[in-house]
């Protein structure tokens, strides 16, 4: 049966900052938004959506799912993220097949993905 899903979207990453929060995506994601109210500010991140969304006080974020961001360099990738504030959540290694994958987390607690994948192809 052929699937209906269509695949990954959107991630979204909430903040009590959202101010804040955007002008660090920016500077982190190398990009600025295309999208930006006070409810949602969107990024456009090589045809994939990055959502921030403001919360009222912190929330408990979990590390049971997260979402990775492809990069050609993970190694130099981790060091831009670091540059900007994120804090080590999981260093790069290598998982098998060459492919290497890393977290971060935001200055809001959010988890962010990084993944060297040479076998993945749109």
């Amino acid at each position: 049966m052929p699937s209906k899903i269509l695949g990954l979207r959107t991630t979204i990453y909430k903040t009590t900052q959202l101010s804040k929060a955007k002008e660090w995506y920016a500077k982190a994601f190398q990009t600025n938004p295309y999208f930006d109210e006070a409810f949602y500010v969107g990024f456009d991140i090589a045809g994939y959506e990055l959502g921030l969304q403001p919360e009222e006080s912190p929330t408990n974020k979990s590390d049971a799912v997260v979402s990775y961001w492809g990069v050609e360099d993970i190694h130099e990738q981790w060091q831009h993220f670091l540059q900007f504030g994120a804090t080590e959540h999981e260093a790069p290694q290598e998982v098998g097949g060459g492919i290497i994958v890393a977290t971060l987390k935001d200055p809001w607690n959010n988890v962010i993905g990084l993944i060297y994948n040479p076998h993945f192809k749109l």
